[in-house]
Order: C-alpha cells, then structure tokens, then sequence
C-alpha cells in the first residue's frame, strides 16, 4: 500500500486491510467443471491462427452435424468473414455489424433474416469487423453479440453453436467468450509449426488466466489440420494435457476443394470418416484444464536446427549502439538536475 493511501486508516484497519487481501489471494479457484453442460444449448469457441483452417474446419464440421440430425449454428468471428463463406459454396452473406450500420441510420430494426441464413440444415450468420483503420475488431465482436442477445440469442433452439475466433489476436473482445463463460468449452485448430501452437498455447493460456479469476470455460482439445505426419502438434497436446479430437491430412485434393469453396464433410465423400470422427469426439470431449507451455517449453517440441535452438544471446554495449567510445555512465536512467 502506497505511504499516500496507507495515512487515510489507523494502523489497525491497515493491517485488517491486508490480511483479507492475503486471505482472498490465497483461495484456490475452482476448477474447471467436467460435468455435462447443464445449458441445453452446447456453445463451443474454437480458436486458431489466421490462415490455419478454422473456417475450413468448422464449415464442414457443422455441415456434418447437420446431416447427422443436430442442430447446428455457425457465426463467424473473424473480420475476415470467410467462415460462411466456406459453407456457402463462396457467397457472401451481410454481416451483423454491417447490416446493424445500415438498419440504423434507415431508422429500421434489425430482423434475424437480415443476418441469418441456412444451407442443408446449418444455421450460419456472420459478426464482421469494421473497416481497416476504422476500428476495433475486438469491439465488433462485442457489438455484434450484444445485437445478438436483443435479437433473442438465448432463447434459440440448438444443440450446438460454433463460433470461429481469430486465436492470434488477444485483445478482450476475441476472448469474449473465455472471459464472460459464454461458452462451455474451447477447441484449438493448429498444425506441426511453431507459430500455430504458439497460438495454440496461447488460447489455452487465455483460458487458464479466466479459470483464475473463476471462469468455468475448459480446453476440449485440438484440431490438427494440414498434419504431414511430423507429429510436434501431437506432442504439445500430450504436454498440455488435451486430446486430439482428429488430424486432417495435408492433402492436396483438401487444399483444393476447400480453395473451391467445396464442403468436403457430408455423408458420401471420401474424407467424411475424419468429421465424421471429429463431430463424436467434439460432442463427447468434455472441458479440461491446459497447462500451457513456457516459450521454451514450446521451442523443446521442435528440433533445435528447425528453430534456430543453437543462437546464443550476446549482449550489446553503448559502444556497440554509438559505434565510437563514449563515457560510461553509471546508468541508463535519466536523472535530472536541481533547477
């Protein structure tokens, strides 16, 4: 306690002060509930790198759940707004935030046809993002979901809601659903580079950090996408502790279709045992507690070759910085004269 703030109480009321400070840092938090949900609706976030097959993944994962009788609702959370895209063979649909722009300087209420659409069984909207330069992405999100509640969110009917998250941005808005327990549990996308799972172990850091401070959200697991067998994304889910819910190969035919805008996750098609295996183990995976790794615990996955573990860290001097001899001084600290 500052000498400021510690002169307005007696000695005694400070003291009291600081033993319920210790007592209430000492509580453990609560761990993270395993139980099946008791909301009817299954909310599940899932997180990832840009680029690293989020969209690709839950686009064909809600279309398999659909066709196995669930009712599914994809929203898209990232400003990229590709996730309906995939699932809409490349049309866009309007976006929450540009639609709720549009309605209200019209003077007009935003209805859920202006912004929810539907293909073979698949509910899907998209939140959007605001121009580049324009704004917060994260407070989009914010907005968006506000719309949704007036829009009676929690009253609709599904057995799950996908929602597709930017994972590398960390600002508070794409960890809404983290930090206010809007979902039940977590899934991360990532493949067999290190800039994946940094991501990766990131998310799962973001949900630890929200456990702490009594947040019920878990890790379900991960999703290992464009896998080429070299099994580092294997062993970070074997050191933070969640399992694999399915690897999808690096294949060309994937990496095709899915630039076609193709749903490769219905009944029929040659790759429909992978979502079909990732729609059991998604519904199955109950929310488990991460313990994420320290950066050099992320790096021991890989070989020191691949990430330049031989670099040793040699430390600068002024010298080095001004490129002539300079006076040493006793600190870099700036100190200012008496005027």
């Amino acid at each position: 306690m500052t000498e400021g703030v510690a002169g307005l109480y007696p000695d005694s009321q400070e003291s009291t002060m600081t033993d319920r400070l210790r007592a209430e840092a000492a509580v453990e938090p609560d761990p993270v509930v395993t139980s099946p949900a008791l909301k009817e609706t299954e909310i599940i976030a899932i997180y990832g790198k840009g680029g690293i097959g989020k969209s690709f993944t839950l686009a064909n994962l809600s279309y398999m759940m659909a066709q196995q009788g669930k009712r599914v609702l994809l929203i898209g959370c990232d400003p990229k707004s590709d996730t309906t895209s995939l699932l809409f063979g490349g049309r866009s649909c309007p976006t929450i935030i540009e639609t709720s722009s549009t309605k209200k300087l019209a003077g007009e209420p935003v209805e859920i046809g202006d912004v929810c659409f539907k293909r073979d069984g698949v509910f899907a909207m998209e939140l959007g993002g605001p121009e580049v330069g324009r704004g917060c992405g994260g407070r989009g999100i914010i907005h968006g979901f506000e719309l949704l509640e007036s829009l009676g969110f929690h009253d609709w009917q599904f057995d799950y809601v996908l929602l597709d998250f930017l994972g590398d941005v960390v600002c508070g808005g794409f960890g809404l659903p983290i930090a206010r327990d809007m979902c039940q549990k977590v899934i991360v996308v990532g493949a067999n580079d290190l800039q994946s799972l940094y991501v990766a172990n990131n998310d799962c850091s973001a949900v630890e950090y929200f456990r702490k401070l009594g947040g019920n959200v878990g890790v379900a697991g991960i999703v290992i996408n464009k896998d080429d067998g070299t099994g580092e994304a294997q062993s970070f889910a074997d050191a933070v502790g969640i399992p694999v819910l399915t690897t999808i190969p690096a294949d060309d035919e994937i990496r095709r279709k899915s630039a076609n805008y193709q749903i490769i996750g219905q009944p029929g098609d040659r790759w429909a045992p992978v979502f079909e295996e990732l729609a059991t183990n998604v519904a199955e995976a109950p929310p488990l507690q991460a313990t994420p790794l320290s950066q050099e615990g992320l790096l021991a996955l890989f070989k020191s070759e691949d990430v330049g573990g031989g670099v040793v860290l040699e430390s600068a001097t002024h010298q080095d910085l001004c490129g002539t001899d300079v006076a040493a001084k006793p600190s870099l600290e700036v100190i200012y004269e008496d005027v």
